[in-house]
Order: structure tokens, then C-alpha cells, then sequence
């Protein structure tokens, strides 16, 4: 069964979860397209997303691109 979480890494005495990419380092690889990358909303010809939530969804299901 596949399962949803992100990756755990153990450390020492601590679980830490992977963090999701860094939001400049994803847009930056983006070409900007008219539309939002999440949602296809429709955007100006700059923005890459429409909103910090699609843009934090997108980046956390890039975690699940292999």
C-alpha cells in the first residue's frame, strides 16, 4: 500500500520529516505560462502560481514526483 507521508528520517533520538523544496528553487525551474501550475487558474504572463497555497500544494506533491 502506498502511503501519502512525506519521507521520515531518523535521527538520534528525534524523527524529523523531509522538508519541502524551497519554494524560490521550484519557481525558479517554472517558466511562467498564463495559468497557475497547480490549478491552470488563469495568471499574467510573470506569476507562476495563483496563490502561496497552490504554490505550497504544488511543491508538496513535487515530493512525490519520482
Amino acid at each position: 500500500m502506498d502511503s501519502k507521508q512525506p519521507d521520515v528520517v531518523e535521527c538520534e533520538d528525534e524523527v524529523v520529516a523531509r522538508p519541502l523544496p524551497a519554494m524560490p528553487e521550484l519557481i525558479a525551474t517554472l517558466p511562467p505560462k498564463g495559468a497557475c501550475w497547480y490549478c491552470d487558474k488563469p495568471l499574467d504572463a510573470v506569476r507562476r502560481f495563483c496563490g502561496k497555497s497552490c504554490g505550497m500544494a504544488y511543491a508538496e506533491e513535487a515530493l512525490y514526483q519520482p
